[in-house]
């Protein structure tokens, strides 16, 4: 009968099972956290936090119990040296187990499981919100007359005063930006009317070049047939008298 054997037996016998938490306890020791499956994750910890409990104190009789589990001087050395000094403080609970989901292929539990005072993120948001903060009690009466009876008008007061200075400077730029369209709008119309009797002129001068251009050929075109006249009745004359 299995009375009393609720542990978990991992799929493996008795002797294979101590010697893999054996290499997996090591191997915490070493690189202070681990992957693995969250049924081996647990078991894990129910074998590595009294071994390093024991390491918290030195002596030949608590190494040679670790060194009966371990099985490695090098972790043993490790767990007592560095590890029992970080851990001294704290009164169990060294190692923390966070689940990271599933594992492709088989579809298991996958875990890590670490050394807690050896998680520098972990414990840098910890002490900053184990920091004490001391505040000064101040009395409610005292509190009361000073902040009531002044603080509401001398807000108003400052509200008023913003209120007044912005209306002055929106009057004042209004009037300074009409007269600005009004000052532009007739220097455009002077120049516009500047514009047309000069274009007018230049119209009228070459209306009047084009003009005199026209009578001047007309004219010398009539003095071309005169003199053409002339020397025609000239040749005619002169035939008749040679006959």
């Amino acid at each position: 009968m299995r009375h009393g054997k609720k542990f978990a037996h991992l799929g493996r016998k008795t002797a294979h099972r101590k010697y893999m938490l054996a290499n997996m306890a090591c191997s915490l020791i070493e690189h202070k956290s681990i992957n693995t499956t969250v049924a081996k994750a647990k078991a894990l910890k129910r074998y590595i936090e009294p071994l390093i409990t024991k390491s918290k104190n030195d002596s030949t009789h608590n190494r040679r119990i670790v060194f009966s589990y371990l099985k490695n001087k090098y972790a043993v050395t490790e767990l007592f040296r560095n590890i029992s000094v970080k851990v001294g403080d704290r009164p169990g609970g060294y190692t923390r187990v966070i689940k990271l989901g599933n594992r492709l292929g088989d579809n298991a539990s996958m875990a890590l499981i670490e050394l807690v005072d050896f998680n520098d993120v972990y414990n840098s948001s910890s002490d900053s919100s184990n920091k004490k903060r001391r505040r000064r009690k101040k009395n409610k009466s005292t509190t009361n007359e000073d902040t009531n009876p002044t603080g509401p008008e001398v807000i108003e007061d400052v509200v008023i005063e913003e209120n007044t200075a912005v209306e002055d400077a929106v009057i004042e730029e209004t009037p300074a930006v009409e007269d600005a369209v009004i000052e532009e709008t007739p220097a455009v119309e002077d120049a516009v009317i500047e514009e047309t009797p000069a274009v007018e002129d230049a119209v009228i001068e070459e209306n009047s070049v084009i003009d005199d251009s026209d009578v001047k050929n007309a004219e010398d075109q009539n003095n071309e047939k005169s003199n053409d006249k002339i020397n025609d009745d000239s040749s005619d004359s002169e035939n008749s008298e040679s006959k």
